[in-house]
């Protein structure tokens, strides 16, 4: 796969995994309601490509793009970490080509039908046909967004 391709509305890019990038990572859990006293202590060392990337042969880069999926927290400018090696099973979100075109969608498998599933009641889902040209590219194992 290229370094970087891009398609209609969608950035691809590829992983290279690199020099491990190790940062520190903190003991303690940082509570989301009331403060707690810190800890301030540094137990051990992270690095985010071995956090994320679980079969770096199989893995690439998305950058998202539109609002279908904005009930599932992929928001436009996203990054999602796609993994190949990963079975595309019903209910998880996978990057598909459908007539050509890239999209993010959860994929749906009922009573033998497929579907891709936006999560924004905007969009409508779309039925994957027999004679669909479709194809899914991976599963989606992390979001990146901004805070």
């Amino acid at each position: 796969m290229d370094a970087q391709l891009h398609t209609k509305g969608i950035e691809m890019l590829g992983f290279d995994p690199g020099e491990p990038l190790e940062l520190p990572l903190l003991l303690s859990t940082v509570p989301a309601g009331f403060p707690s006293p810190s800890e301030d202590y540094i137990d051990q060392h992270l690095d985010l490509n071995e956090h994320v990337v679980r079969h770096p042969a199989a893995t690439f880069f998305v950058r998202a793009s539109g609002e279908s999926m904005a009930g599932a927290n992929i928001q436009p400018g996203d990054i999602l970490v796609v993994d190949r090696a990963l079975e595309p099973a019903s209910g998880r979100i996978v990057i598909a080509a459908l007539e050509g075109e890239l999209t993010v969608k959860r994929l749906r498998i009922k009573s033998g039908r497929v579907s891709l599933e936006p999560a924004n009641p905007s969009f409508k889902p779309v039925e994957i046909l027999p004679d669909s040209d479709f194809e899914i590219w991976g599963v989606v194992t992390f979001i990146i967004h901004k805070a």
